[in-house]
C-alpha cells in the first residue's frame, strides 16, 4: 500500500475486470467507500459515475478517494458510459433507478450506461435498498422478476429494521465476482469437506479433532470468487467464512460427514471435484449411556479405527478430480512429500496438499506443499498461491 488512498490485495479474483459502478440516490449510499475499496482489493479496474441525488448523500470528493479514480457525474465528451465493460454494479439501486431501466428512460449518463449494457449482453448487478413497504410493492417484485428475465442479477439482504439493506461490502463483491467469473470456460461443481470431526464419548462430553476449518473456508471461499459453484461440507469450525457461501451442509460427526458426502456425490449436479480438507477422527467409540459420573478415579475409553472418508468415496468419485490433505508434524520436508505421494498411490487421488503442523501461522515458511500425482511438488508460500494451484489441479493445467 504506496498512498492514503492505496489497498492492500486480498485476492485476484476480480483481476483485468473493467467495472462500472453507478451509484444511485438512495441513503445506502454511504457504504460505496467501503465497497469501492472491497473492489479494488480483488484487483478490479473502476469507472465510477454518480447520480445527481446521489451526490446529495455522499460527496464525489468521498468517492473519488475511496476509488482513486476521478468520478463522472455529469454528461462527458468522452461519453465514458459507452466503453465496454466486463459488468455494472449498480448500489445502491433505487426502485427509481430500477424502474427508469426496465421500462427504456434514458435521461441520464447514467441511464444511457445501463441501456448500453443491455444492449451488448453485459451483465448488471443491482444491489436493492429501499424502505421495506416499497420493497413488498407487487410493482417492485415485477421490476426484480424482470431483471432476472433480462438474464441480468439482483442481491439484496434479509429485510431489517423495516427496510431491506444491501449486503455488506465483502458479501456483495464476493457474490459479484462469482458472477462474472461463472460466465468463464470450464467451470466446475466442487465438493470440500473441512472442519473436525467430533464424536460423543457419553451424554455431555466428546472428543474432537483440533482443526479450525480455516484453510477450508479459505479455498471455498476462492473457487466461488473464481466462478465455481461450491458445495460445503463442513464439520465444527472454530474459525468461520468472511462471507456466506450458498451451500452448507453442516455434518460434525465422523458418520455424519461421510453421510453427507455420499448424498451429495449421489445428487445433481455431481461434482465434478472434491477436496478432502476436513480433520476426519480417525478413531472413536460408541458413546456411554448417559453421563458417566464426575470423581471417579479413572475412566478408561478404547477406541476404535473408523473409515476412511477418502477410502469409502472412492468408487463413487473415480471419475472426478480428487484432492486430499496430508498434515505432519516434526518430520522433515522429504518425509512429509513422501507421505503425501504414498496417500497417492494409496487412495488414487489426483494431488495432495500437504503441511507441517509447525509452518501453520509462521509466513516466513512455506504454507503447504501441493504433490502432484506424477510425483512432481510444487511448494505455495502463501494462501493464495496455494489456492491457485489447487484451481490448477481442478481445471487439468
Amino acid at each position: 500500500m504506496d498512498s492514503d488512498t492505496g489497498v492492500d490485495y486480498k485476492g485476484s479474483s476480480l483481476l483485468n475486470r473493467h467495472v462500472l459502478f453507478v451509484i444511485s440516490g438512495g441513503i445506502a449510499a454511504v457504504e460505496s467507500i467501503k465497497l469501492l475499496r472491497e473492489l479494488r482489493r480483488h484487483r478490479a479496474k473502476i469507472t465510477i459515475m454518480m447520480t445527481k441525488e446521489a451526490e446529495k448523500i455522499i460527496s464525489p470528493l468521498a468517492i473519488s478517494w475511496a476509488a482513486n479514480e476521478k468520478i463522472l457525474t455529469d454528461w462527458d465528451p468522452e461519453m465514458k458510459q459507452l466503453d465496454n465493460y466486463d459488468a455494472l454494479l449498480v448500489a445502491p439501486a433505487t426502485r427509481n433507478t430500477i424502474a427508469k431501466h426496465i421500462h427504456g428512460i434514458m435521461d441520464s449518463p447514467v441511464m444511457m450506461s445501463l441501456a448500453a449494457a443491455r444492449g451488448s449482453q453485459t451483465p448488471i448487478v443491482f444491489i436493492p435498498s429501499m424502505h421495506q413497504d416499497i420493497f413488498d410493492d407487487p410493482v417492485t417484485e415485477d421490476l426484480l422478476q424482470q431483471i432476472e428475465k433480462e438474464g441480468n442479477y439482483y442481491l439484496h439482504t434479509t429485510k431489517d429494521e423495516g427496510k431491506v439493506k444491501q449486503p455488506d461490502s465483502i458479501q456483495i463483491v464476493a457474490d459479484f465476482a462469482h458472477i462474472i467469473n461463472s460466465r468463464n470456460h470450464n467451470r466446475q461443481v466442487i465438493a470440500i469437506t473441512l472442519g473436525a470431526n467430533r464424536a460423543p464419548i457419553d451424554a455431555v462430553r466428546a472428543i474432537q479433532n483440533a482443526s479450525s476449518g480455516r484453510t477450508g473456508w479459505v479455498i471455498a471461499e476462492y473457487l466461488y470468487r473464481m466462478g465455481h459453484e461450491v458445495i460445503c461440507i463442513a464439520g465444527k469450525t472454530s474459525a468461520n467464512s468472511s462471507f456466506k457461501l450458498p451451500t452448507i451442509i453442516r455434518a460434525g460427526a465422523p458418520n455424519d460427514m461421510l453421510e453427507a458426502s455420499l448424498i451429495v456425490a449421489n445428487e445433481n449436479p455431481k461434482p465434478t471435484c472434491w477436496i478432502h480438507a476436513a480433520a476426519v477422527l480417525d478413531y472413536f467409540t460408541e458413546p456411554e449411556i448417559g453421563k458417566i459420573a464426575s470423581g471417579s478415579n479413572k475412566w478408561e475409553i478404547t477406541l476404535l479405527p473408523g473409515p476412511k472418508h477418502i477410502a469409502e468415496l472412492s468408487e463413487i468419485t473415480r471419475n472426478t478430480v480428487r484432492i486430499g490433505f496430508k498434515l505432519e508434524t516434526n518430520v522433515s520436508d522429504d518425509i512429509l512429500i513422501e507421505r503425501a505421494i504414498d496417500l497417492i498411490q494409496k487412495y488414487g487421488v489426483n494431488a495432495v496438499v500437504a503441511n507441517l503442523l509447525e509452518n501453520l501461522g509462521d509466513s516466513s515458511k512455506p504454507r503447504a506443499y501441493i504433490i502432484r500425482e506424477d510425483g512432481g511438488h510444487i511448494i505455495a508460500q502463501n494462501e493464495q498461491e496455494m489456492c491457485s494451484q489447487i484451481e490448477d489441479i481442478i481445471l487439468g493445467n
